[in-house]
């Protein structure tokens, strides 16, 4: 196995902390130039994982698809497996199925 050397930059490091800090108070616009990390993928979900997302926010379909601001129907539909979610609506069934307290909020 060969070991790969690790350089450590320490003022990149204090660099990166500062504009992190700056961002948070608003001072700057964090944009794709700035940030090379991005959101990692959400694998597609199946019918069941749709379904087991609104049982754990423990609503109805209709009180889901509000929610999600999509058609009951197709809330539905995913729940059947007629069509899969894409997009942003994949996105945020991931969040609501990570921290469903946000959708508790609302």
């Amino acid at each position: 196995m060969k070991n790969k050397d690790i350089s450590f930059d320490p003022d990149a490091l204090v660099a990166s902390v500062e504009a992190m800090a700056d961002h948070v108070r608003g001072e700057r616009k964090l944009t794709l130039r700035r940030r090379t990390l991005l959101p990692i993928p959400v694998k597609p979900m199946e019918a069941r994982d749709v379904a087991e997302i609104r049982q754990r926010l423990n609503v109805s379909q209709a009180v889901f698809a509000s929610l999600l601001n999509v058609s009951r129907v197709t809330a539905i539909s995913w729940e059947k497996g007629r069509r899969r979610p894409s997009g942003a609506a994949l996105r945020l069934l991931d969040l609501a199925r990570r921290r469903p307290e946000v959708f508790q909020e609302v």
